[in-house]
């Protein structure tokens, strides 16, 4: 299986032409994503294929002279490509080069893959925020130190180790001296406020021969598992820590989106959704609380961290969110409610102790719940050892029933 090569062969010729002879001995392809001047030489997959493959034409994306459009329609042409190589089982690893619109396409199509696949980005733009781009892939951004302007001193040596670096993540012999491991794999949810019972959990699921990846529930994590779910690599999902919904219901810092807890009830992937840390929206330091919010009660993690209580009223919109997605789940699903308390700071006698907030989830889960979701209510804390033994026991049933 080849090296999928991305660039634009107009004003990266000569750096892509440099980077595939390095590869020439791993099988490369290369992909024109340019489309004004002349290619410097002849593409495996042409410009006009790309700009087919989203649904328009290198003809009319010239006459258009918009540039903003072009590099989204090839970003969307080029990932469409890749995706349907790799269903043909003809992608080895992706390489891209380029700067700020090579960057975006480029990684466009590295995120249409799957975990595993080696993805490595040559970008001017991969000393600062790279997240646009990376999302939850397992992408390596290469600083280019220099403009990929011509070859030169600099850029020959970066490319140099770009190539080389590919060619090292193709090789089999480490993997295959290694005895992979091959048990079922699991996610976890897990925020410090959550801890005490994912680890429990975890080692109950680990002692039954299972793997656990554990998420931490900071916007970026969630995402992450749920990457995960939906490319069909996790057999059972233990969603301990949902605090992610309350940022995206209320505008805090760690909001994950709103297809947050969709893609095992989409797979039909046995899941057990708890409460974690509902009790809380999350900011950075106090100055960034946005005003609106000054009034409210809050607790000062750490002097990076400010975390804000929900409220009834917002607790009283989670359950029904919850309720709602678990009940539209296509494979077996139960929510566990701890009724003492859902993260370490709210439980008698701690900041966020708020039974009245409490109650107003747990009534609205109770209303809005479907029969065929199993809600099952424990007069537990959160980090209760009795609480975390339930809800791995409670796992291991769902799918053992799949």
């Amino acid at each position: 299986m080849p090296v999928i090569l991305i660039g634009t062969l107009d004003t990266k010729g000569a750096e892509i032409q440099f980077v595939r002879d390095y590869l020439a001995g791993k099988g490369v392809l290369v992909i024109d994503a340019g489309v004004l001047g002349a290619p410097a030489f002849a593409a495996d997959i042409p410009r006009e294929r790309v700009f087919a493959a989203a649904g328009t034409t290198l003809g009319a994306v010239q006459q258009a002279a918009d540039r903003g459009r072009a590099i989204e329609a090839a970003a969307r042409g080029v990932a469409a490509i890749v995706r349907e190589l790799h269903g043909q089982g003809q992608v080895d690893g992706v390489l891209g080069l380029g700067g700020s619109a090579g960057t975006t396409i480029g990684t466009a199509a590295m995120r249409a893959l799957p975990f595993g696949i080696p993805k490595l980005m040559v970008s001017t733009l991969a000393s600062g925020q790279v997240r646009p781009f990376v999302g939850v892939r397992d992408i390596c951004m290469m600083n280019s130190v220099v403009d990929l302007s011509g070859l030169n001193r600099i850029s020959r040596v970066v490319l140099r180790n770009a190539a080389m670096a590919m060619a090292g993540m193709l090789y089999r012999g480490f993997a295959d001296s290694v005895r992979l491991q091959d048990k079922p794999l699991l996610t976890a949810t897990m925020f410090g406020v959550t801890t005490p019972c994912v680890e429990a959990a975890r080692k109950i699921l680990e002692q039954r021969d299972y793997e656990v990846l554990v998420f931490h529930a900071t916007g970026t994590g969630g995402q992450t598992m749920e990457s995960f779910i939906s490319d069909g690599l996790i057999k059972g999902v233990l969603d301990i820590t949902t605090t992610e919904l309350a940022d995206e219901l209320v505008g805090g810092e760690l909001t994950a989106g709103p297809d947050r807890l969709t893609a095992a009830a989409i797979r039909g992937v046995p899941q057990v959704i708890s409460l974690g840390a509902l009790d809380m929206v999350n900011f950075g330091p106090r100055p960034t609380v946005p005003e609106k919010f000054q009034d409210r009660r809050f607790y000062q993690h750490n002097p990076n961290v400010t975390l804000m209580r929900t409220t009834p009223a917002e607790n009283d919109q989670l359950g029904k969110q919850i309720a709602e997605k678990a009940s539209a789940a296509r494979g077996p699903t139960a929510v566990l409610v701890p009724l003492r308390g859902v993260s370490a700071i709210d439980r008698e006698g701690q900041p966020f102790w708020w039974p009245e907030a409490d109650q107003a989830l747990f009534q609205s889960l109770r209303n809005w719940i479907s029969p065929h979701v199993r809600l099952v209510e424990l007069d537990l804390h959160i980090n209760d050892p009795a609480f975390a033994q339930a809800a791995a026991q409670t796992l291991l049933e769902l799918m053992r029933s799949t």
